[in-house]
């Protein structure tokens, strides 16, 4: 049975831990890294990243979109959205389909 972790700023991630998902504040990007590297090692079968966390760790969460687990899914902060999360669905879909199905 795979974990669900949520990695990003306290104030962003910490209604999850309401839903009984385990919650990772972070507050520099080395820690970041390191922290989404131990969940994926520890048994993490999905990890939340907010937006303005992922904007540092591309190469990291592209490391992990090359694998099968964990799945590594950005979403909003609570500051709002940068469009990364929905722009990589974009690209996953287009790249499946061979066309871009969603829009713009």
């Amino acid at each position: 049975m795979y974990k669900i972790g949520v990695v990003g700023d306290k104030n962003s991630i910490l209604a999850f831990k309401a839903l009984g998902i385990e919650v990772f504040p972070v507050y520099e990007v080395e820690e970041a890294r390191k922290t989404i590297d131990r969940l994926a090692l520890t048994g993490y079968g999905v990890i939340f990243v907010t937006e303005q966390v992922a904007k540092d760790l591309e190469d990291t969460i592209n490391r992990y979109n090359r694998q099968l687990l964990p799945a590594v899914i950005l979403i909003p902060s609570n500051q709002g959205s940068l469009n990364i999360g929905l722009q990589k669905i974009n690209d996953n879909v287009e790249k499946a389909v061979g066309v871009n199905i969603l829009g713009e």
